[in-house]
């Protein structure tokens, strides 16, 4: 529900975001209260509902001020704004009964904007009258209480998907998720990798720290920078040795094509393209120093290879407390002074299972995840020419738990292990990966 509060938040009159309340996140109900010397729109709160994805199909709002009569009938006018709001309704002979034209009241009823343009005016339709406080709007309570319907998304849709039980954070974790956070706002995730591996003799450990930026200036669209940095360490019993480097960057871009959201599910697809641009360290153990092949060597490097193009494909579906995802992935690797890995095929799945800590409201909720990666590597090259048995077809189980302590931090950590390793005899083989993580949004 952080994407409502934060589309709500952009309004002129809007208080701060953390004053944005979400009371029943299963119902879609949520609350705040407007600056008071500002002008209210129900137009304007539907439609920035609207790019953020989601349907406002009522609003209540109790509103604190003097009566006024004119020939269009009856209103009342609200301070320091001097807004005035029509009275409109069959409730309204009742609810002004024995009132005066400058009499203070307050007002509860059903909000809509009638008309556009210059004619545009807000109204209300009364449910109930209160005595005013004693010092009027000032001290009034004027509120907006908001229903929101997940099941008629906008085509303007933005953020993440929303179930009946929860609004999903940023899961999964290893798989790509088509989803593209906070419209207008982003996420910031550091991650931390602790991976093994092994050929033969030769024990390597790597460190590696990995920091994503991602932003989303469109409905459609996110826009994401991945900084990687790597400590890497070998032993194979006669000689030992470490290094730290970064590793390449790669600039993302999201594009989200497809989403249909309802009450108990939602689906949606997007489209991400990377470019990996050749930054990282590229300086390997001599052969003095570690007495392997040289593919074997280069493999205790930061990178890859040299600039590497990527075309990823992500599919999710949510139901209920359940989640399924996939994504396909294709990378193309360029040799960077002679050397590279093979071009890399990824198809990878992702299931979730929601466990809230309170049906109604964000935050607590806490993601049991399984992942599958199956990676199929080509063959490598150095020094411009192919290496044989530098092939590999891998497959990988992931169990992971996310725990979105707030809506806008979540904790997550995962543990990769191998099921199928076909892996060539010069290339090094993975015997875990451990992964933890925070995601913070803005």
């Amino acid at each position: 529900m952080y994407n409502i509060q934060k589309a709500v938040s952009r309004l002129d009159y809007a208080p701060k975001l953390k004053e944005i309340e979400v009371t029943d996140i299963k119902k879609g109900l949520g609350v705040f209260t407007p600056k008071p010397d500002k002008p209210v729109s129900f137009a304007a709160l539907k439609e920035t509902l609207k790019k953020a994805g989601y349907t406002l199909d009522a609003a209540h709002l109790t509103v604190a001020g003097v009566l006024a009569k004119d020939e269009k009938g009856w209103s009342i006018v609200v301070q320091p704004s001097g807004q005035h709001f029509a009275l409109q309704g069959p409730n309204v002979d009742q609810v002004v009964a024995g009132a005066s034209a400058g009499a203070s009241v307050e007002i509860t009823g059903d909000w809509k904007t009638i008309g556009t343009g210059k004619s545009a005016h807000e109204a209300i339709s009364p449910m109930v009258k209160t005595a005013a406080r004693q010092r009027g709007y000032r001290q009034a309570s004027f509120g907006v209480f908001a229903t929101v319907s997940y099941s008629q998304p906008s085509a303007e849709e933005a953020g993440d998907p929303l179930t009946n039980h929860h609004a999903r954070p940023l899961a999964p974790i290893r798989v790509t998720s088509p989803g593209l956070t906070v419209y207008k706002g982003g996420a910031v995730t550091p991650r931390l990798y602790l991976i093994k591996q092994h050929l033969g003799d030769l024990e390597v450990t790597r460190q590696m720290m990995d920091v994503s930026v991602s932003y989303t200036p469109s409905p459609r669209l996110q826009l994401e920078l991945e900084i990687p940095f790597a400590r890497t360490a070998f032993d194979n019993d006669t000689s030992s040795g470490s290094g730290f480097g970064l590793g390449n960057i790669t600039a993302w871009a999201k594009y989200r094509f497809f989403r249909t959201v309802k009450t108990y599910g939602d689906r949606q697809a997007a489209l991400r393209v990377g470019l990996e641009m050749p930054t990282g360290k590229k300086s390997a153990p001599t052969q003095a120093q570690l007495n392997v092949p040289e593919f074997v060597r280069q493999q205790l490097t930061p990178i890859n290879g040299g600039l590497a193009p990527h075309v990823d494909l992500a599919f999710s579906q949510a139901g209920g407390r359940f989640i399924f995802g996939g994504n396909a992935e294709v990378i193309v690797r360029a040799e960077r002074d002679g050397f590279r890995m093979g071009h890399e095929q990824r198809v990878s799945t992702d299931l979730e299972y929601v466990l809230p800590r309170d049906d109604r409201k964000p935050g607590g909720e806490l993601f049991l995840i399984l992942e599958t990666t199956f990676i199929h590597r080509g063959t490598g090259r150095v020094n411009g020419q192919a290496v044989e048995g530098s092939r590999s077809t891998e497959f990988y189980l992931s169990p992971g738990l996310q725990y979105a302590s707030k809506p806008r931090f979540v904790i997550e950590g995962s543990y990769q292990f191998p099921v199928v390793r076909n892996t060539g005899p010069i290339v090094l083989r993975t015997d875990s990966n451990i992964l933890l993580g925070v995601r913070y949004l803005f």
